[in-house]
């Protein structure tokens, strides 16, 4: 995977553990969940389109 890639998974799961932890912060999970879309989305149109060119 892309080095990229891998660094914004880990903000999210990061993220998600903040905002799991304090209610306060609570906007930071639906960040983190918003971010782990975007990567997995990310990751599923490279795997798609990796395949196409081979």
């Amino acid at each position: 995977m892309n080095l990229a890639l891998i660094i914004i998974i880990v903000i999210a799961v990061i993220l998600a553990i903040f905002g799991g932890l304090n209610s306060a912060l609570s906007w930071l999970l639906w960040v983190a969940i918003v971010v782990g879309v975007i990567a997995l989305i990310v990751f599923l149109f490279r795997v798609i389109s990796g395949n196409r060119r081979a």
